[in-house]
């Protein structure tokens, strides 16, 4: 696998939703771990699953992941987030300042803005934190579906520039003044994502047209902003043995072949992997180990009490199956 080579300390999974960016990220993290790597695992979905995955609770602080050894994890909730970056901005400054400052202050702080910088403020912590690289060899974000990744990851540069633009104004950051340190974590959380040495970015796509389209902006919107290290993750492919014998899977197979030919022009310069589809369901520890594997057979087929015949072996059986029913 090209992205799993000489992997550097930060490591990103972006993509549509639904395209399998959990499964992958915590199958590298799983990978890693077993290397005898020390790995983090990060989510920044509001709609995180990672736990799920593990069968046990996460939470927005780091927890040592029961079932691997060698792997801790962590899922950013923004609504918490907001509320202690609330109470960092205004519990120092009530009875020093009139309440009508601090409430509106506080009320600055109210809004949708707030919960995403709360948030973001996590994230960039995370990207400069240099004793969190003493503790673990590689820092692995799972994000949140591909508009709020690139939003995610232009805001350090956005901020920055605004700080400087505003030293004397207000904003969903609090005061300006005073938020010098601030605007050093987010200059520094810029040079880390522009750093190859230090983070790489894997696109994680299916070969659906619409899904390579986003993915293909996403580069660009990336790259624009000097995220350059990008790799391609092509996952959920149907293996070329499924489609000889069915019609139904030979249709998608071609559906996905003609896909790889045209694939948009900025994502086949990409270094690129590709993962098969699997026969089961990608939790737990056991199931994500084989998901890297690249051989049709990588996972067994789980055991059912269903009566399999010659007809309901094939998709076009199953189809007809679920249309009797």
């Amino acid at each position: 696998m090209k992205f799993l080579q000489n992997i550097p300390p930060y490591l990103f999974f972006t993509g549509k939703g639904g395209v399998g960016k959990t499964s992958i990220s915590c199958a590298t993290a799983i990978r890693l771990a077993e290397q005898g790597k020390r790995v983090l695992l990060v989510s920044t979905d509001p709609a995180s699953n990672v736990g799920q995955v593990f069968d046990q609770t996460i939470g927005n602080t780091i927890h040592p992941v029961t079932a691997v050894p060698g792997l801790s994890a962590l899922e950013i909730d923004p609504q918490e987030a907001a509320q202690q970056y609330r109470a960092r901005i205004v519990d120092p400054i009530k009875g020093l300042l009139p309440d009508d400052v601090v409430n509106s202050i506080s009320e600055q702080l109210s809004g949708a803005c707030t919960t995403e910088i709360a948030a973001f403020d996590e994230f960039t912590g995370l990207l400069t934190d240099a004793s969190l690289l003493t503790r673990f060899d590689h820092i692995i974000f799972d994000t949140a579906p591909t508009g709020h990744t690139i939003r995610l990851l232009q805001l350090p540069g956005a901020w920055s520039s605004f700080i400087e633009r505003n030293p004397d104004g207000a904003s969903c950051l609090g005061p300006m003044a005073g938020l010098e340190k601030q605007r050093e974590q987010y200059a520094h959380a810029v040079e880390a994502l522009s750093d190859p040495e230090r983070t790489r970015l894997v696109l994680v796509a299916r070969l659906q047209k619409s899904t390579l389209q986003e993915v293909a902006r996403t580069h660009e919107e990336l790259a624009a902003i000097g995220l350059k290290n990008q790799y391609l993750v092509i996952n959920g492919v149907l293996p070329a043995a499924e489609a000889e014998h069915d019609a139904l899977a030979a249709a998608i197979w071609q559906r996905e072949q003609e896909a790889v030919a045209n694939l948009p022009a900025g994502l086949s310069k990409l270094p690129t992997d590709t993962l098969l589809l699997q026969p089961v369901n990608m939790v737990g520890v056991s199931a994500l180990k084989g998901l890297l594997d690249t051989r049709p057979e990588a996972l067994p087929l789980p055991v059912t009490n269903i009566q399999y015949t010659p007809e309901n072996l094939s998709l076009s059986g199953l189809v007809k199956d679920i249309a009797r029913s």
